[in-house]
Order: C-alpha cells, then sequence, then structure tokens
C-alpha cells in the first residue's frame, strides 16, 4: 500500500511517499480503507523527531482518519465490512490503510462528507476529555481557549457553547477572530496587540476564566493562572511555547486553582476507549444535528503530505488539513 514514511527526521519534505507492507488486523482490531486522513501539530512534532509514537504502534504519522471498515479482527462484534467510520490512532494514517482497535473506532456521523469526518476524531476525543471530562467546564462558566481558530480550538468553541458556556479566544489574526466569533465565542483577542488577562477580563466582567484550554505552556503559563477565576482550571495540552516556566503557587492558592497537565496519544487502550465511547455519547449527536460541525481548511492528496504540514506550520489555516487517498 501507499504510505507517508518517515525516513530521517527533519522539515516537511522528511515526509517520503512509500510502498509499505499492509497492515493486518489483529484480535480486538478492525482494518479500515483510508479516505482521509487529519493533520494535527503532533504529526509535525513527530517528523522533527520530538513526539515518538507509543510502543508497539506504526512509525507512520497520522493520528485520525476516515474511511470504510476492510475487515475485523478475531473478537470484533459491532462492525461490519464496508460501515463509514472515522478513527482515533495512536499512528499510521497517513497510508491507504490502517489497523485501529475497535475501542477507538466511530461510526462516521451522518450527514457528515466521509472525508470531512477525519477531522473530528482527534479534536472531539481531546476537547471532550480535557474540557468536559477533566476540568468540568459548567453551564454559565467562561472557558479561554488559546489558538481559537485551530482544529481543537474550533471544536472547543462549539462544544463549549452547545452546553451554554462562555467562550473567549486568542488568535494571531482578524480572520481568525471573526471566524471565531461566527462558531460562538464572545471575547476575542488578537494575542499580537492584546493583553489576553486584560481583555478577559473585562469581558467577563472582571470574573475571569473558569478554565483554560493551553497549547502554548511556559510563555503563559504566568498569565494563564492570572487569568483564572476562583477555583478555576488551567489545562494544559501542548507546549509550543516552552515546557519550563515559572509557577506562582501563591496566586494559585488563593484562586484555589488547579494546573493539569494531559495527553491523549499516550494514554492506555482502555482509557481511549472510554474518551472514544464518551464522544459518541455526547459530541456524536451535536454533530449529526449540526449544532457541532467540522471546520475544514483544505484537502492535500497523500502524495503531497509535505504541502500538508508547510500549510499547517505556516499557521493561517483555520480548522483543520486533511490527506485524501
Amino acid at each position: 500500500m501507499r504510505a507517508i514514511t518517515v525516513p530521517e527526521f527533519g522539515d516537511a519534505d522528511a515526509l517520503v511517499p512509500a510502498d509499505v507492507p499492509a497492515p493486518v488486523a489483529g484480535p480486538g482490531q478492525v482494518l479500515v480503507d483510508v479516505v482521509a486522513a487529519g493533520v494535527n501539530r503532533a504529526d509535525v512534532m513527530q517528523r522533527l523527531g520530538h513526539y515518538p509514537p507509543p510502543k508497539g504502534a506504526s512509525e507512520l504519522p497520522g493520528l485520525e482518519v476516515s474511511g470504510h471498515v476492510a475487515a475485523l479482527g478475531e473478537g470484533v462484534t459491532g462492525w461490519s465490512v464496508g460501515d463509514e467510520v472515522c478513527a482515533l490512532l495512536e499512528g499510521g494514517g497517513y497510508a491507504e490503510q490502517v489497523a485501529v482497535a475497535a475501542g477507538q473506532l466511530l461510526p462516521a456521523p451522518r450527514g457528515v462528507d466521509l472525508v470531512d469526518a477525519a477531522g473530528l476524531p482527534e479534536v472531539a476525543c481531546t476537547v471532550w476529555s480535557n474540557v468536559f471530562l477533566t476540568a468540568n467546564i459548567q453551564p454559565g462558566q467562561w472557558l479561554l481557549v488559546h489558538g481559537g481558530s485551530s482544529g481543537i480550538g474550533t471544536m472547543a468553541i462549539q462544544l463549549a457553547k452547545a452546553v451554554g458556556a462562555h467562550v473567549a479566544v486568542t488568535a494571531g489574526s482578524q480572520a481568525k477572530l471573526d471566524a471565531c466569533r461566527e462558531l460562538g465565542a464572545e471575547v476575542l483577542v488578537n494575542y499580537r496587540e492584546q493583553d489576553f488577562v486584560e481583555e478577559v477580563r473585562a469581558g467577563s466582567n472582571g470574573h475571569g476564566a473558569d478554565v483554560v484550554l493551553d497549547n502554548m505552556g511556559a510563555k503563559y503559563l504566568a498569565r494563564n493562572v492570572d487569568v483564572l477565576a476562583v477555583n478555576g482550571r488551567l489545562v494544559t495540552i501542548g507546549l509550543q511555547g516552552g515546557r519550563t516556566g515559572e509557577l506562582d503557587l501563591g496566586m494559585l492558592l488563593a484562586k484555589r486553582g488547579a494546573v493539569i497537565a494531559t495527553s491523549l496519544r499516550s494514554r492506555p487502550a482502555t482509557e481511549k476507549a472510554a474518551i472514544v465511547a464518551a464522544v459518541r455519547e455526547h459530541v456524536w449527536p451535536l454533530v449529526e444535528s449540526g449544532v457541532v460541525r467540522p471546520v475544514i481548511h483544505g484537502r492535500f492528496p497523500l502524495e503531497q503530505a509535505a504541502d500538508a504540514h508547510r500549510e499547517l506550520e505556516a499557521s493561517g489555516h483555520i480548522g483543520k488539513v486533511l490527506l485524501t487517498t
């Protein structure tokens, strides 16, 4: 089968199309004929050599796909060959076929183009597990999302609004902020020109953020704690701004706040299956009703994976970038 390999770590040209052996569905797994794969920041980090796949996972990049069930491994029930599906992966999505644990498989949502469905599993599972299961956002509370126009950001805005929360976002251009407004964000902060602490406090009548979903890490640590409301929760899911920062524990204590760092890819299969099941129960009805939708920036053929990575790294995208087979 055709796949995108990474023979050596490096820039986008390190992604090399090649013929590789096709996977086989082992016990408890489903083989998927891939229609499309999502392109994620984690794939870029893997390409650069900073984010290796978990032990035993495919070395090929790609953390989410959509497609058709091609075969069922031993012991798998509830799925049939030909089913339209999407899946959360540990790796291997940049290929014509991928084997995935049945517990990480989702039916393609009704009413969503099958290609576009590839942009849902990673962001839906990331947002639901962090903003809802971990940070326990509640109706009427304030969520601050850094990188509001990203795939994760656009999903977080929509899901938070769907449950009655208020949303503030940061982004680096007016076009991105306008897109966030259309999805339901109420406080819009251009991080190049404005201080998000001041803007969120002003927009929330001095309350601050009950939950902060952060992809920056060290660079924003102090200000993220500053912007927290009393009993606020800071959830860090990325380190684009560095990994080592200074934390004012006095301020955190005064606010009775929490700082939580999480990742999705390295979680045990049982935890991933539980998250996928929760997404199917809580998020999929919102997607199928049209309340929540995938936001797709662009599609690239699989063989042009390098161009897709360059598009992602240019940071001009709004929503998801996809590869199609």
